[in-house]
């Protein structure tokens, strides 16, 4: 079985009025992120990452912001929409680990449900699933809590 990897990249500012979602929990915050779908950066990120690994493009390519059917949806089912075309692809997923980059909120107490929801879109188990969040100490604009950043890569097999 051959190897690949995908690396994803996602960020975007708070200021929407919506509920902040971040690997499909919602949490606490004083606002959601700004962005066409319902701004999840974390499902965005490991996308993007499964997307590159299999070579099939990127998140704005196969879900497009000048659409308006995917004004507002549900980024965790975008995500197992990628899932399902990577296994029709002949490719496994093996495992993500995603960095979620913001000064707040704390995430600490969600990270364990993001695992879960991310694992659950992608069809595996919750021990191949990693999430992590750091601050950026107070530097540039993320560290200003204006906005966050997350980083993910995600290992595939086959094809």
């Amino acid at each position: 079985m051959r190897q690949r990897f995908g690396i994803g990249f996602d960020s975007h500012t708070f200021g929407a009025e919506r509920p902040l979602v971040l690997g499909g929990v919602t949490i606490e915050h004083t606002s959601g992120l700004v962005g066409h779908s319902d701004g999840d950066a974390v499902a965005h990120a490991v996308t993007d990452a499964l997307l590159g690994a299999a070579a099939m493009g990127d998140i704005g390519r196969l879900f497009p912001d000048t659409d308006p059917k995917w004004k507002d949806a549900d980024s965790i089912k975008m995500l197992a929409e990628v899932k399902r075309r990577i296994v029709a692809a002949s490719y496994t997923l093996v495992n993500v680990d995603v960095t979620v980059i913001t000064e707040a909120p704390k995430l600490a107490p969600h990270v364990d449900d993001m695992r879960k929801n991310l694992a659950t879109a992608l069809g595996l188990p919750v021990n191949a699933v990693s999430v992590k969040a750091k601050t950026n100490e107070k530097m540039d604009s993320v560290g200003k809590g204006k906005g966050l950043q997350v980083f993910a890569v995600a290992s595939i097999g086959g094809a």
